[in-house]
């Protein structure tokens, strides 16, 4: 599959400020993959216009927050979190106060206490040497932008919206629809007026206006358009009294809205929806305590996070922090593994913070039954070009069969000679009503099946691209079939219109035929491993074609209805399962949950790479007495004959009787590794855990770049627990640094005129798909000429693959003007692994006059 140009300009893409007298800009590289043989590009997740950061940036502190303090205790009053968070905010205001009094203000736009200490802001390049500095500071790192995952399909009125409409996801626990359980929604805002959702709903927290109006808001350039997705996901969870007995996972589940993401400026100075790290980490900080007055205990049971960063799946920046911080406070956090489907085998397509250890990842699967298909022929006089049963791409299908002329959109050409289609003549008559249309489906299907139908086409035949039945949406008012023809049928037709000769297209009446890829994982569900080796995502669910509410009204007044395509609809899913398991067992502690969701989920042929432990069963997971932390397991890259690697689980007995336990690693395919466990056999007693080690060895590298297995924890008379792993034999990319250049070798001091050095860091490699190799950690360090070390100018963390360019003003790091004469810049490149890896190095001279 292609990646986008939407998604991969986000690789690298954000204005950052990093260093003292180093002003960084990072610009995307677009990545070049081979087309896979269905292609969901342009069909699912909002379109990515470039986003701008500015200077933000998040500030991650040493001191302890309220959840790394509880891990430490495991119990405290309410009085003591009060204390703990009061704790964590005055070490902020003492590291502003210290950077005041050197000279330079910082206003913080979140401050974070429960689930991270630390904060974000706009930071300046001397802010952000100094903190470098200080002691109290463990790192700062980029803000980057996160996109609902996951596009409606259809938008349809509760009266035409009936039981054939669109699929049900199968997740229910006979007795339990998830009362007396929160879930926590961080996402776009919902409309809590849509009868579907009316009553489950609490008044929320708008984090993207710093207010409390979380519901779904317009676009301030076009009020006609309104944020969608977390009504979408909300009706997914909680949602009630629909069309045809429509019902969301958890009925009973009461839903708080967290607005993260939402109207915002682009790069273009337009508005799109999207959320940026530092809001989303805002709304679990909030997610965990509510009512906001520093004590946790009154967290939600479970967090959904709609959103997701494209192809970061970092697994230590402070989003990944935070999401462990949600789970040590008893929140599991569920996300989506992400869009952007074809990648591996190692790193590859899997988006935060879906990458966190902590986040229960969940990739998309297609269980429906069936799937709508027409007769289309195409003639040309008396001659058949082409006669074939093709499935119908978007909801809308013929009552009866249909024999149409052929009509095609005419070309124009824009002011600045780009050039367009258009359906109407220069009068403003329609080219195409009642014709069937013949267009290429181009990078966007989507826009030119919506614009042929909204022009009174009477069917849409796209050609040049081989596209899944049921990825387009149609609106109410949008009601021409569209199909999809190979490119060699279509251009002998368009050849014969052109020449003169009749031709014709016939659509037939719509049948049903059995999904042959029922169960699979979808096309655009993220691939590969995170960034730390770990397997991800952790589980599959249902992820396409999910029934759910739409917000708005249809023009006579009735509700609005549709369907959803993405991972984030199959992590809304999990998360609603989530909450009927919480109900059912309301002991379990969020770690607990987490592993029952995943370590007992049906494992198909689909690879660890794609779905995890396998696709998620909540029956299983309902009765099962095991749990383990973590729920997956990644051993890092090998490194030779004599290299080995271990790996702690935390084994609980979450019961109600006494245990015994053997534990085995089995190794997949592969017989060239060897493991130990130890212990291999355990007894537990009720809510009792132990602590395993599994190390593996191997000898020789096996035939394979990446290794999966699972580690097996039976119980006599009860289901096995699985934790899938992983193990790379990928060596070490030879260079993470491409291009280094500075503008001006020679040049006179400037805080206004600097030098400019760009650094090309990262790669995107393309072998079997797609390939992300991230940057850890990349330092400018400055030198004389001499050899001698001065100071770091730059230090930045958890890098996606791009284009950097630093700002040289003539300042050193300690902000002090550096004399006249010759210095040298090195510049060093650490991978995310191997944890030990050398870095790549760089370095470019300068002389200051």
């Amino acid at each position: 599959m292609r990646i986008p140009r939407r998604s991969a300009a986000l690789i690298g893409a954000a204005i950052l400020t990093i260093a003292l007298g180093v002003a960084v800009v990072a610009r995307g590289r677009e990545p070049t993959v081979r087309p896979a043989a269905v292609s969901w590009l342009g069909l699912v997740g909002e379109p990515r216009a470039a986003t701008l950061a500015g200077q933000r940036s998040i500030v991650l502190l040493n001191t302890p927050s309220v959840a790394q303090r509880l891990a430490r205790v495991r119990y405290a009053t309410e009085s003591q979190e009060r204390s703990w968070t009061t704790q964590a905010f005055a070490a902020q205001q003492q590291v502003l106060t210290k950077l005041s009094a050197l000279g330079v203000t910082v206003r913080p736009d979140f401050s974070y206490a429960r689930v991270i200490d630390g904060f974000a802001a706009a930071l300046d390049p001397r802010a952000i040497s100094l903190l470098g500095q200080m002691p109290e500071v463990a790192g700062v790192f980029p803000v980057r932008a996160a996109f609902p995952a996951s596009i409606s399909e259809r938008l349809i009125a509760s009266t035409a919206f009936g039981s054939a409409s669109g699929h049900r996801a199968d997740a229910e626990l006979p007795g339990y629809d998830g009362r007396g359980v929160t879930i926590a929604l961080l996402d776009t805002g919902v409309d809590e007026s849509h009868p579907y959702l009316r009553g489950k709903v609490l008044p929320g927290i708008d984090v993207v206006d710093h207010g409390d109006d979380a519901t779904a808001h317009s676009d301030p350039q076009d009020p006609g358009q309104i944020e969608r997705h977390g009504t979408e996901l909300a009706g997914i969870l909680v949602g009630s009294g629909g069309p045809g007995g429509l019902h969301g996972i958890a009925p009973g589940a009461t839903l708080l809205p967290i607005r993260v993401a939402g109207w915002q400026p682009a790069a273009d100075g337009r508005e799109i929806v999207f959320g940026r790290t530092d809001q989303v980490i805002a709304g679990l900080d909030r997610a965990v305590d509510p009512n906001g007055d520093g004590d946790a205990h009154d967290a939600v049971r479970v967090a959904l996070l709609g959103v997701a960063e494209p192809y970061a799946a970092f697994a230590d920046g402070p989003e990944a922090q935070a999401v462990q911080g949600a789970l040590q406070l008893n929140t599991l956090v569920v996300t989506p593994a992400g869009n952007d489907g074809n990648a591996g085998p190692t790193f590859g397509s899997i988006g935060g913070p879906a990458g966190a250890p902590g986040a229960l990842a969940v990739g998309a699967t297609d269980s429906r039954t069936d799937l709508p298909r027409v007769r289309v022929v195409l003639r040309r006089g008396l001659d058949v070009i082409l006669d074939e049963k093709l499935p119908l791409l978007g909801a809308a299908a013929p009552a009866h069969s249909l024999s149409l002329l052929v009509a095609t959109p005419r070309s124009t050409r824009g002011l600045a000679g780009s050039q367009s289609i258009d359906y109407f003549n220069a009068k403003g008559f329609s080219l195409v009503a009642g014709r069937a249309v013949v267009v290429a489906a181009g990078g966007n299907p989507q826009a030119a099946a919506i614009a042929a139908s909204r022009a009174g086409a009477a069917a849409v035949v796209l050609y040049g691209a081989s596209l899944p039945p049921g990825s387009l949406r149609v609106a109410e008012d949008e009601t021409a079939p569209v199909v999809v023809v190979p490119a060699a049928a279509a251009a002998e037709l368009l050849a014969a219109k052109r020449a003169g000769i009749d031709v014709g297209i016939a659509v037939g009446a719509k049948h049903g035929d059995a999904n042959g890829k029922r169960g699979q994982v979808a096309g655009f569900s993220s691939l590969g491993l995170a960034f730390d080796g770990g397997i991800k995502p952790n589980v599959a669910a249902p992820g396409i074609a999910l029934a759910t509410a739409e917000p708005g009204a249809a023009p006579d007044g009735s509700p609005l209805y549709g369907t959803l395509n993405g991972t984030s609809g199959a992590a809304a899913t999990v998360a609603g399962a989530a909450a009927l398991l919480a109900q059912m067992r309301p002991s379990l502690d969020g770690p607990s949950l987490d592993s029952l969701l995943v370590g007992y989920a049906q494992k198909g042929g689909a690879p660890a790479t794609a779905v995890g432990a396998g696709t998620f069963r909540l029956g299983a997971s309902a009765v099962g007495e095991v749990a383990a932390q973590p729920t997956t397991l990644g051993f890092g890259i090998w490194q030779g004959a004599r290299w080995h690697a271990t790996r702690s689980l935390v084994v609980r007995n979450v019961s109600t009787r006494r245990l015994q336990l053997s534990i085995s690693a089995v190794a997949g395919e592969s017989e060239a590794l060897k493991f130990t466990v130890v212990p291999n056999h355990l007894v537990l007693r009720v809510g009792r855990a132990a602590r395993v080690r599994v190390t593996v060895s191997a000898p020789a590298a096996p035939d394979a770049r990446i290794v999966t297995g699972v580690v097996q924890i039976a119980a006599s008379g009860s289901e096995t627990l699985r934790v899938p792993w992983a193990l790379g034999f990928e060596r070490a990319p030879d260079t993470l640094l491409g291009r280094v250049a500075i503008d001006r070798a020679s040049f006179t001091a400037s805080d206004t005129n600097p030098a400019v050095v760009s650094v090309q860091a990262g790669r995107v490699v393309h072998d079997r798909g797609v390939q992300i190799q991230a940057v850890s950690r990349l330092d400018i360090l400055l030198y004389s000429a001499s050899g001698r070390y001065l100071g770091v100018m730059a230090r930045l963390r958890n890098l996606l693959p791009g284009s950097y360019s630093f700002g040289i003003t003539g300042r050193g790091p300690t902000s002090a003007r550096l004399p006249a004469g010759s210095y040298e810049l090195r510049i060093a490149a650490w991978p995310t692994l191997p944890l030990d890896a050398k870095p790549s190095r760089a370095q470019v001279s300068f002389k200051l006059e």
